[in-house]
C-alpha cells in the first residue's frame, strides 16, 4: 500500500519557525530601558572626564578680593592651567611632571602658608616677585630686586599716604641679609622692609594692589609645592559691587571676557 506524507500547513510552519526564532534570538532590553542606559553611560563618561580635566588640566577660579587690581578685578572668573607646574594627584602628595617652573612675574594660584590664618584649602592668587636666591627690599613703596629697582608697570598704590606696621612682619627677621643692622632693631612696615633673602624652594608673592594686599610681606614665603597653577584667561566677569537685580546678567564686563592674563 502506498503511503502518503502529509505536508505541514502554513500555521504549523509559522509555529515551528517562531519557536526556532525565539530560541535563537538574543535577549534584548526594551527600547525605553536601552535609551535610559545609553544616556546614563554618556553622563557618567562626561562626569569622569570632567573630574580628570579639573584635577589635572584646568580649573575655574573666582577673584574674591581687590588685592590684584587693576590686573584682576573682583568678579573675574579665571581658567587656571594646573599642568604647567605639575598637577597634584588627588589624595596623595605626588605630582605629575611639570612643564615649567614658576618664574618671576608669573601670576599664580596657591594655598597660603598656615600663618595667613585662612581655612585649609583656601586658594590665593598673587604675582611672584622673588624666586629662590633673590634678595628683596622695599623703600617708600618701591620694590628693589638684588639691589636694583624692579620695574613693575602692573603695580598700583591705592593708599600711598599710609605705611602701617603689623606684628605679622616679624617673621622677616629670620631671613634678613646682614647690612649692619641688628635683628632687634628691625621694625618693618608695609612699604619699608628688608633686605631679605628668598630661600631655596620658596617664592615671595605680592598683590598688584600693593596697599590692599596681604601677601608674603605678612605671612612669608610660598613653598613650591603649594603652587597649584597659572591663570590663563578671564572667561567671565561681572561687577559685583553694583546693587541691582541679577548683576551676573546685567553687569557683565564684556571688555574683559576672554582676556589673556599677564
Amino acid at each position: 500500500m502506498a503511503t502518503t506524507r502529509q505536508q505541514a500547513g502554513p500555521t504549523e510552519k509559522r509555529r515551528a519557525g517562531g519557536e526556532d526564532a525565539v530560541a535563537s534570538a538574543p535577549a534584548s532590553k526594551p527600547g525605553g530601558v536601552r535609551w535610559v542606559w545609553e544616556w546614563t553611560k554618556s553622563i557618567l563618561v562626561a562626569f569622569v572626564l570632567f573630574l580628570v580635566v579639573r584635577a589635572f588640566v584646568v580649573e575655574a577660579f573666582q577673584i574674591p578680593t581687590a588685592s590684584m587690581e587693576s590686573t584682576l578685578l573682583v568678579g573675574d572668573f579665571l581658567l587656571v592651567n594646573k599642568m604647567v607646574y605639575g598637577a597634584e594627584i588627588p589624595g596623595t602628595a605626588a605630582r605629575l611632571p611639570a612643564f615649567d617652573a614658576p618664574e618671576r612675574g608669573d601670576i599664580v594660584v596657591f594655598e597660603p602658608p598656615s600663618a595667613a590664618g585662612q581655612p585649609e584649602r583656601t586658594n590665593y592668587v598673587k604675582r611672584i616677585v622673588g624666586i629662590p636666591g633673590d634678595t628683596l627690599h622695599m623703600a617708600e613703596g618701591v620694590l628693589h630686586l638684588n639691589g636694583e629697582v624692579l620695574e613693575e608697570p602692573y603695580a598700583q598704590h591705592s593708599r600711598p599716604f599710609e605705611d602701617p606696621y603689623s606684628p605679622q612682619f616679624r617673621w622677616q627677621r629670620s631671613y634678613l641679609v646682614r647690612d649692619g643692622r641688628h635683628q632687634g632693631e628691625y621694625r618693618p612696615t608695609r612699604d619699608n622692609w628688608g633686605p631679605i633673602a628668598v630661600p631655596e624652594g620658596r617664592y615671595f608673592v605680592m598683590g598688584d594692589n600693593r596697599d590692599n594686599s596681604e601677601d608674603s610681606r605678612y605671612w612669608g614665603f610660598v613653598p613650591a609645592d603649594a603652587i597649584k597653577g597659572k591663570p590663563l584667561i578671564i572667561y567671565y566677569s561681572y561687577d559685583r559691587q553694583e546693587i541691582v537685580p541679577f548683576p551676573w546678567l546685567t553687569e557683565i564686563r564684556w571688555d574683559r571676557l576672554l582676556n589673556l592674563i599677564r
